[in-house]
């Protein structure tokens, strides 16, 4: 009997890619002549949060682009930003509270789980572990087909394939 492969499906978040680009926002923040005298700034808010701060909505939805253009340039996905929505007024100035997601929460798990069931080839099994899901089957051409399926699928979880087995 041929020993079953595996890989896991997480979403995890390089904090040191989202650092890098954090700062390269906050340098050109304060460098272009656009942004000069508007008080904008982009910073860290606690562990899993970013706060862009200017003193108008177009001001901090145009520093929230300069921080997506960063962080395609390190090769992080915009799936694991968590916007609120609109920048909200606080005194003279508008601040954007930015969550930062990581882990995959169980109606995503699910989700995911349903399609590789429906969708990809017989004999595969998915199983949810906490945050993340693990992927098995006899055949390993059945997994490498699994990734396609999932990275052809528009999720909103940002997704990576590790611990391949």
């Amino acid at each position: 009997m041929a020993a079953e492969s595996s890989f896991d499906v997480v979403s995890k978040l390089d904090r040191q890619e989202v650092d890098n680009a954090l700062n390269q926002a906050a340098k050109e923040l304060s460098q272009r002549f656009d942004f000069k005298g508007t008080g904008a700034a982009i910073s860290w808010s606690g562990d899993q949060g970013v706060e862009i701060r200017a003193n108008s909505e177009e001001r901090v939805n145009a520093a929230l682009d300069v921080f997506k253009s960063k962080l395609i340039a390190r090769k992080v996905s915009l799936k694991v930003l968590d916007t609120d929505g609109e920048p909200k007024p606080s005194g003279k100035e508008y601040r954007l509270p930015i969550a930062l997601k990581e882990g995959i929460a169980s109606d995503d798990a699910k989700k995911i789980s349903k399609i590789i069931r429906d969708e990809g080839p017989k004999g595969v099994k998915a199983q949810i572990q906490g945050e993340e899901l693990r992927v098995s089957s006899k055949k390993k051409d059945d997994l490498q087909s699994v990734m396609t399926l999932l990275k052809d699928k528009d999720l909103d979880v940002a997704l990576q394939f590790v611990n391949y087995r």
